[in-house]
C-alpha cells in the first residue's frame, strides 16, 4: 500500500483578499503546514496541484472577460500563471511537496486530474508510476476543485479520502452536497 497527500489549490486568488475568496482558505494553509509537519512522513507522496491559467483570452469559456461571471462556468479572472494569485498562500509550507500539478492552461479544469507537471506529465501517471493506493484530499474549495479531484480519484480506483479539518469550500450548502457527493461515490469522509 503506498499512500499519497493531494493538496488542491491552497492559493492566494482562493483565500481571503483574492480574486475568488472561500472563507477559511487562509486558515486552511495554515492547517495543511500543521498537519504535514506533524503527518508527512506518515505519506511516500505529496502532490500539490495548482490553477494556472493563460493571461491572454476568457481561458476556453472560464474566464468571464465580456459579461459578469454567473460563478458556475464563468468566473472572475483569476490565478493567472506568474501572478501572486496564482502562487501558493504564504502559509502553506510547500518544502514536502514532491510533485507540483498545473492545471487550466487555456481551458476550464477543475480536477487535479486534469493537470500535469512542468514535464507534462498527467497527474494519473505519476499516481501510477508510484504505485499509490490510498489518497487523502485536502485543500480548496470543497465544492469546486477539491470535490472534483477526489471523485476522478475514487474514478481511479484509488481508495479516497477527504480531511475535512483541512477544507473550505465556497458556501456551506454547496460543501455540504459536495461532501454528500464523495461519499455516495465512495470516497471516505473524515
Amino acid at each position: 500500500m503506498t499512500r499519497a497527500l493531494l493538496v488542491v489549490d491552497v492559493q492566494n486568488d482562493f483565500t481571503e483578499g483574492g480574486a475568488l475568496a472561500v472563507t477559511g482558505g487562509a486558515e486552511v494553509a495554515r492547517k495543511i503546514s500543521a498537519y504535514l509537519a506533524r503527518h508527512g512522513d506518515e505519506y511516500d507522496l505529496v502532490v500539490s496541484s495548482r490553477d494556472w491559467h493563460d493571461a491572454a483570452g476568457d481561458n476556453g469559456g472560464h474566464f468571464a472577460t465580456d459579461v459578469a461571471p454567473d460563478f458556475v462556468t464563468t468566473w472572475p479572472v483569476h490565478c493567472v500563471a506568474g501572478t501572486v494569485g496564482a502562487e501558493y498562500h504564504p502559509d502553506y509550507a510547500t518544502d514536502s511537496v514532491d510533485v507540483h500539478v498545473f492545471k487550466g492552461q487555456g481551458k476550464p479544469s477543475y480536477s487535479a486530474f486534469e493537470g500535469v507537471t512542468d514535464d507534462g506529465t498527467p497527474l494519473a501517471e505519476i499516481l501510477t508510476a508510484n504505485e499509490v493506493s490510498d489518497i487523502d484530499v485536502v485543500g480548496l474549495a470543497t465544492d469546486y476543485c477539491v470535490l472534483a479531484s477526489a471523485k476522478d480519484a475514487v474514478a481511479q480506483t484509488l481508495n479516497v479520502r477527504v480531511l475535512t479539518d483541512l477544507v473550505a469550500g465556497v458556501a456551506p450548502e454547496s460543501s455540504a452536497a459536495a461532501l454528500d457527493d464523495l461519499r455516495a461515490s465512495g470516497a471516505s469522509v473524515v
